[in-house]
């Protein structure tokens, strides 16, 4: 019975899935974690501390 009921549960989600995403606008999560990615490499370039000549971080 377990695995009849999670195969249910399971089927239900995936049906709802596909009909949320064809009927409403919904974001590109790849696309949203790219945008993230990008930003949080800026702002670490931005706030990184000077290296010196030998490739370390200056104290």
């Amino acid at each position: 019975m377990g695995f009849i009921r999670r195969s249910f549960t399971f089927m239900l989600g995936t049906i709802a899935g596909i009909y949320i995403a064809q009927n409403y606008s919904v974001p590109d999560i790849r696309k949203l974690a790219t945008m993230g990615i990008f930003m949080v490499k800026k702002v670490e370039q931005t706030y990184r501390k000077p290296t010196t000549d030998d490739g370390e971080a200056s104290k």
